[in-house]
């Protein structure tokens, strides 16, 4: 007995260490993050706003810092129609309220950034493209460096766009301290940012396998489709889209919801367009088209 009881609390102050390791490293990465949002606030600075936790805990630093310096925070917002609607709007209401100058930048990057054919590189044709339009606005405005909000957890899954910015002198602030999405979330909510337990958006092309052909109709109506879903009390939601295949993603521990109205959510989606309605049983999960990618590229490989 007295074995199990040492045992058990040689466990439990195991537990209590590493607990401790954890916070001393969220705390040092805090510290870096600070130090390095003051140093950027010594000019006037840009920061790539999409109104989610990243950039939001990003252009709330950024003002804060540039509070003690007397310097201009932008915060740009992209209007896509790769995006979802009313996001622009969101976004401009909190950087007002953060005390950032918004502005937003209308793209059609469907056409003029190559992309019509879902090419794997997507995010990459697309991100050299948005960013290359702020780097001009940027110039127009005299500011030397513009902020985006990437991760330490991106840049361990397959994010092509990561290159683009690295191609245009992009920084990425939360990267560069290796401050991971659950501590970005965890520092946005002791700022009280509500966009700190926002679901992730990415746009809306993420939908649908590469190599499809995209139209902005395709993307409205998956859009549609999310937003009725969602109005279930569906957190996150995604609808990926197979020809006339509709694929539901939810978390697991919401399947049930989901089934109470599996009637009335295949009639939906039917009446959309789409012949068959499935549900995922490995449930939602992020970048799950770039899974399939990697599977079929296995194949074809003969692995």
């Amino acid at each position: 007995m007295e074995a199990a009881e040492r045992m058990g609390a040689a466990e439990g102050m195991e537990t209590v260490g590493r607990e401790w390791e954890r916070e001393q490293d969220f705390t040092q990465k805090k510290e870096c993050l600070l130090a390095l949002m003051a140093e950027y606030a010594a000019q006037d600075t840009m920061v790539a706003f999409s109104g989610g936790a990243d950039s939001s805990l990003l252009l709330k630093l950024a003002c804060d810092a540039a509070a003690e310096t007397g310097k201009k925070v932008y915060g740009v917002t992209v209007q896509s129609k790769l995006h979802p609607v009313g996001e622009a709007g969101e976004a401009r209401r909190t950087a007002q309220e953060m005390g950032a100058i918004h502005l937003i930048l209308t793209v059609d990057e469907l056409e003029e950034a190559g992309i019509t054919d879902n090419p794997p590189d997507r995010c990459y044709r697309c991100k050299k493209y948005l960013f290359r339009k702020m780097l001009e606005r940027a110039g127009e405005l005299g500011i030397p460096a513009i902020l985006e909000g990437t991760n330490e957890d991106d840049l361990h899954v397959y994010r092509p766009g990561i290159k683009a910015l690295k191609e245009l002198g992009i920084v990425s602030p939360l990267a560069k301290v290796h401050m991971t999405k659950e501590e970005v979330r965890t520092l946005a909510a002791a700022y009280g940012l509500t966009a700190a337990s926002k679901p992730a958006a990415p746009c809306l092309a993420t939908r649908f396998p590469y190599g499809t052909p995209l139209t902005y109709g395709k993307m409205r109506r998956v859009e549609q489709g999310e937003n009725y879903l969602k109005g279930l009390g569906l957190r996150n939601v995604r609808l990926r889209v197979h020809g006339t295949v509709a694929r539901i993603e939810v978390d697991a521990e919401e399947f049930p919801v989901l089934m109470c109205h599996r009637v009335e959510v295949a009639a939906y989606l039917k009446d959309l367009g789409y012949g068959y309605v499935t549900l995922d049983l490995e449930g939602f999960r992020s970048g799950s088209m770039d899974d399939v990618k990697g599977n079929a590229e296995s194949t074809n490989r003969g692995t």
